[in-house]
């Protein structure tokens, strides 16, 4: 991951290592970074997310209320489109019983759906612009389940206490309470109808 080695090269240069959690202290130290260097300081993004549940109920509200089916995506940032479409249009069964809310950028310079024919799977969907941090919060607590392939969504979920299930093979954040699917889409809609089904 590129995240992961730029994190080494600047961990090497670096004075002062301030770390979420005690793992993350003991990687430094068998990198060789000198124990004087590193500081625990905890997770700095779940402190930005605790102190604000009157924030986020009032931001959720008003998200819900004007969430609105769009159909216009960005595939051209997907690098395997073929197992993102078979994805989409497998998951998109479940909106027979819950809305699915996946936040899209729209085509640069466009108001139209894109030709591709994920946008025929994501007919089911609504589609919203990327919400304000605040906002996205209150959809992820609000949430039956979250399926992404971001750590900070599965940091923020292990937070919120919101079932979530990655489409990685690995992750960046070990501590989280998240289960990695990978790529496999029959697992991914088992562990979602397991959720549902309050398992």
């Amino acid at each position: 991951m590129p995240e992961e080695i730029n994190r080494l090269v600047t961990d090497q240069v670096s004075d002062l290592l301030f770390t979420p959690s005690a793992d993350a202290d003991e990687n430094l130290r068998q990198e060789g970074i000198e124990a004087r260097k590193i500081h625990l300081v905890g997770n700095v993004m779940i402190d930005t997310s605790g102190p604000l549940p009157a924030a986020h109920r009032i931001t959720t509200e008003r998200t819900i209320r004007e969430i609105r089916p769009r159909h216009a995506a960005r595939p051209s940032n997907v690098d395997d489109l073929p197992w993102l479409r078979q994805m989409l249009e497998r998951l998109s069964t479940l909106s027979a019983e819950l809305a699915v809310v996946f936040p899209v950028h729209r085509e640069p310079g466009s108001a139209s759906p894109p030709s591709d024919c994920i946008s025929r799977a994501m007919a089911t969907y609504f589609l919203v612009e990327p919400k304000p941090y605040l906002e996205f919060l209150g959809l992820q607590r609000r949430a039956t389940v979250i399926i992404t392939d971001s750590g900070g969504i599965q940091e923020e979920a292990t937070f919120l206490g919101v079932p979530c299930l990655t489409v990685r093979e690995n992750t960046e954040r070990p501590v989280t309470v998240n289960l990695l699917v990978g790529r496999d889409i029959d697992r991914l809609q088992l562990e979602v109808r397991r959720i549902l089904d309050g398992r």
